[in-house]
């Protein structure tokens, strides 16, 4: 039988990560993004247990390290930027809040594309990238998916694995409406670029608490711009999906006289090309494989920014998802994608869950309540309350999850 042809909806880490390991393994394999071009910024998101294991069985670790974030760890400011509470990296071992492999998701999209672009040099042919365009409709059979494009063009594929995050197009045609597997966890949360500030201390993640707000300053791979980080703790608002001014207005009310930084964030936000924004959301699909169609990434299995682990179950995903179709190339795909879906399970279960809690823990909402969490926190970062939170830690962290087994020793060597 000859090579399947697999078409990969998302060009984000999920579906390039899919793709590497796809044309790595010899696997004619096709990518549609909607955007027109790789899409820069985003949140820094870290390596660690199985995740950095896939990263380092796929050769990325050289470029990892290469734009590495040198974080010493978290420091909690008040209204005036003075410190109440400090995480260093090695204050849990590394499973604090900041890991101690930690790079910006742009720069690990990067890291991939480059490897992405090798692979395909080493082996013309296999890869078919499609940008500024995306699935508009599909029907599948016994032996196929029939795919149309929003451009008209039209295709027929062996498999398509949707790995176009959290509005997944691909599982709305396949699976269902998103009101099926997404829950709204309170609120929204908000990235972007922005120049370093003075006064923000070198090389610490710093956070400030306020009612219904919490905003991050975190430092990037060039020293002289930072990652601004916000949690939004409000109602659901549909008005706000797509209307950047209406984001940027909501995110203006809620920091107004926060203090600290925010003047600085809040002038920088609106000539950031990165800005993103959208709701807090976790996403549920019981099995993420049905017939030629498998999820991969925040398509089929989000904890939301506040789990912190959409980058490792996005590796791991792509990591088991390839290997799987690999083994199975020329039989039985269908089989191959009902065996991801079971491998991958457990450790989508784990890495869904949000540490310590809720966003109602997180994000007070009044004056009162945000004072009384500045006092918990400067309380339980005190050196006797220490080895509580560091049980805590390690009972919400998928450090020591097992990176799940390649189906056979063949596609192991492969990847």
């Amino acid at each position: 039988m000859s090579a399947p042809h697999v078409l990969v909806s998302g060009g984000g880490i999920a579906g390039i990560a899919t793709a590497l390991q796809l044309v790595r393994s010899g696997i004619r394999t096709t990518v549609v993004e909607r955007s027109p071009e790789p899409r820069p910024g985003g949140q820094a998101v870290d390596l660690r247990g199985a995740s950095r294991e896939a990263a380092e069985r796929m050769g990325l670790m050289s470029g990892i390290r290469a734009h590495q974030l040198h974080e010493r760890g978290m420091v909690y400011v008040d209204g005036r930027g003075r410190s109440y509470g400090r995480m260093p990296v090695e204050l849990f071992d590394g499973r604090g809040a900041v890991a101690d492999v930690e790079i910006a998701r742009g720069d690990l999209n990067r890291v991939l594309l480059d490897a992405l672009a090798e692979a395909d040099a080493a082996a013309p042919g296999l890869l078919s990238p499609r940008y500024g365009d995306r699935i508009e409709a599909l029907a599948q059979d016994e032996t196929g998916v029939e795919v149309r494009f929003a451009s008209g063009a039209a295709g027929r594929f062996d498999a398509v694995v949707g790995a176009d995050g959290v509005h997944s197009a691909t599982r709305r045609l396949a699976f269902g409406p998103e009101e099926l597997f997404a829950t709204r966890l309170g609120g929204y949360a908000a990235f972007f670029t922005m120049p370093t500030p003075a006064g923000i201390e070198d090389g610490w993640f710093s956070m400030r608490i306020v009612p219904g707000a919490m905003l991050g300053i975190r430092p990037d791979h060039d020293p002289s711009t930072s990652k601004a980080m916000l949690t939004l703790r409000v109602d659901h608002d549909p008005a706000l999906r797509g209307d950047r001014a209406a984001q940027e207005a909501l995110i203006r009310r809620i920091l107004s006289g926060a203090g600290w930084q925010a003047p600085a964030v809040l002038a920088a936000m609106g000539g950031a090309d990165d800005f993103y924004f959208d709701e807090l959301a976790r996403v549920d699909v019981p099995d993420v494989a049905q017939g030629r169609v498998a999820l991969v990434g925040d398509a089929g299995y989000c904890g939301s920014p506040l789990s912190g682990m959409g980058t490792a179950m996005a590796l791991v995903g792509a990591y088991v998802l390839a290997a799987e179709i690999a083994d199975a190339a020329g039989g039985d795909l269908s089989a191959a994608l009902a065996r991801y879906a079971q491998r991958i399970d457990p450790f989508i279960a784990d890495g869904k869950k949000i540490p310590f809690g809720s966003l109602e823990w997180a994000v007070p909402t009044t004056r009162a309540a945000a004072a009384l969490g500045i006092l918990t926190t400067r309380v339980m970062l005190s050196k006797p309350f220490l080895p509580l939170i560091k049980r805590g830690f390690a009972s919400n962290a998928t450090d020591e999850l097992p990176l799940p087994a390649a189906p056979s020793e063949a596609s192991a060597a492969r990847a």
